[in-house]
C-alpha cells in the first residue's frame, strides 16, 4: 500500500498525530485520561481505522485502474500478511519476554492483561495465531488483517457495479452490531466446535460495526482517485454550520463531564459507545469529518509541517507496534499504579516514549528506502 508516487504529506501528519494520541492515551501516565478522545467523544482509533481506510482505497483504486483487479487484490493480500505478520511478533513478545517480566515484577495490569493465556498457554497460543484470542491493546490488528483481506471483495464490486448495494449492507451490519451480532455468532461457534475462548476474550472492537467505517474510508479514498473529491461542490452552509455547532458541542461536553457522557445512565453511554460505535458517536465522527474537509485547506495552509507526525504516519505499521511494545513493557516493568511515580518520571516516559516512536519511524523509513 506504500506504492504511491507522491505521498499525501496531509494524510501521513494526520495518522501521525493519531499515533501519537493512541500512545499517549495506552501508556499508563497521568497524562493518558486527559489526551482520551481530546476533541470530543472520538477516539484516535476511528480516525486511524478511516484514514487507512481512506489511503487502501485511494492506492488501491490507482492500482486497479493501472494494473487491473488481480494486482489489486495481491497489494490487499500482501498488505494482510505483512500486518499479521507485525501482530504474530508483538503476540509472541507479549507472551515470552513481557509476561516474563510482568510476573517477575508482579504486575497486575500485565497478568490480568494476559489471564487467559497464563491459564490456557497452548490454547491461548494457538488461538491468538488464529486471531480470536485478543488480548487488550492487541486487538486492532486483528480486525485490521480481517478488514484488509475483505477489501479486494469490496473495492473491485464499488468500482464494477456501484456504492449503494455494499453500503446498504455495511449499514445493516452496523445496525445488527448494535444488537450484539457477534456475540450471538460466536456462541452458536462456541456451541458447534466447543471452542474454550470466552467471548470476552475475542477483542473489544466490534467488527460488524467497525467494518462501516472502513467501508466509507474505502468509497471516499476511491473517490479521491477518480478525482471525485477534488471536483465534489462545496458542503452546503447549513450543512457546515450545524456540523461545527454539533463538533463545538461534544468538544464542550466531553472536556465538562468526562470521557464517560453521562455517569450513570446506561443507554446514553451505550449510545457513545466506543467499541459498537454507537450512532452518537458516529455523529461526533461525522460532523467533525465535514468540518475537517470543508476548512481542510485553509488549515493546511496555515499550519506549519510537522516532520514528526509525517514520519510517524508514513510509517504507521511499525510505529504501532513499537507503541504496543513500549506499553506493555511500561505495564510489565512500572505497572499502572500511578500513585508510587513522580510526576517528572511520567513526563519522562511520555517524552520518551514519543521520542523512540520517531526514531522507529525514521529507521522504518530508510530501510524502505534501501
Amino acid at each position: 500500500m506504500n506504492d504511491i508516487v507522491r505521498r499525501r504529506w496531509e494524510l501521513d501528519a494526520l495518522r501521525g498525530l493519531m499515533l501519537v494520541l493512541m500512545f499517549a492515551t495506552h501508556l499508563p501516565t497521568r497524562y493518558s485520561i486527559g489526551l482520551g478522545q481530546p476533541f470530543g467523544f472520538v477516539s484516535a482509533a476511528e480516525g486511524f481505522v478511516m484514514l487507512s481506510a481512506f489511503m487502501a482505497g485511494m492506492i488501491n483504486t490507482r492500482k486497479a485502474d493501472r494494473n487491473g483487479i488481480p494486482a489489486m487484490r495481491q497489494a490487499f493480500l500482501i498488505r494482510a500478511l505483512k500486518v499479521y505478520g507485525c501482530h504474530v511478533a508483538c503476540l509472541l513478545l507479549l507472551f515470552t519476554l513481557i509476561a516474563a517480566l510482568g510476573l517477575k515484577f508482579g504486575q497486575p495490569g500485565l497478568t490480568n492483561l494476559i489471564g487467559f493465556y497464563l491459564n490456557n498457554p497452548l490454547t491461548g497460543l494457538l488461538s491468538g495465531m488464529a486471531l480470536i484470542y485478543n488480548p487488550p491493546l492487541l486487538d486492532i490488528l486483528p480486525l485490521y488483517v480481517v478488514l484488509l483481506l475483505v477489501s479486494p471483495f469490496i473495492l473491485s464490486h464499488g468500482l464494477q457495479h456501484g456504492w449503494r448495494g455494499i453500503f446498504i449492507v455495511s449499514g445493516l451490519l452496523w445496525l445488527a452490531a448494535q444488537f450484539h451480532l457477534s456475540e450471538g455468532l460466536y456462541t452458536l461457534l462456541v456451541a458447534a466446535t466447543g471452542l474454550s475462548v470466552p467471548f470476552k476474550e475475542t477483542g473489544a472492537f466490534e467488527t460488524y460495526a467497525w467494518q462501516f467505517l472502513w467501508v466509507f474510508g474505502l468509497w471516499l479514498g476511491s473517490m479521491d482517485a477518480k478525482g471525485a473529491l477534488r471536483d465534489r461542490k462545496p458542503f452546503p452552509q447549513p450543512l457546515v454550520l450545524s456540523s461545527l455547532a454539533l463538533v463545538l458541542a461534544f468538544f464542550a461536553w466531553r472536556h465538562i463531564v468526562g470521557q464517560v457522557p453521562v455517569p450513570g445512565n446506561e443507554f446514553i453511554n451505550s449510545l457513545q459507545d466506543k467499541w459498537f460505535l454507537g450512532p452518537m458517536r458516529l455523529l461526533n465522527f461525522f460532523a467533525m469529518l465535514i468540518v475537517v474537509m470543508h476548512y481542510g485547506e485553509r488549515i493546511r495552509a496555515a499550519l506549519p509541517r510537522l516532520k514528526m507526525f509525517e514520519s510517524m504516519g508514513a510509517a504507521s505499521l511499525p510505529v504501532f507496534c513499537v507503541h504496543l511494545i513500549l506499553v506493555l513493557l511500561t505495564l510489565a516493568i512500572l505497572g499502572e499504579n500511578l500513585d508510587d511515580r513522580p510526576d517528572w518520571q511520567d513526563m519522562l516516559l511520555l517524552a520518551g516514549g514519543l521520542y523512540a516512536l520517531y526514531l522507529s519511524a525514521r529507521v522504518a523509513l530508510g530501510v524502505k528506502r534501501r
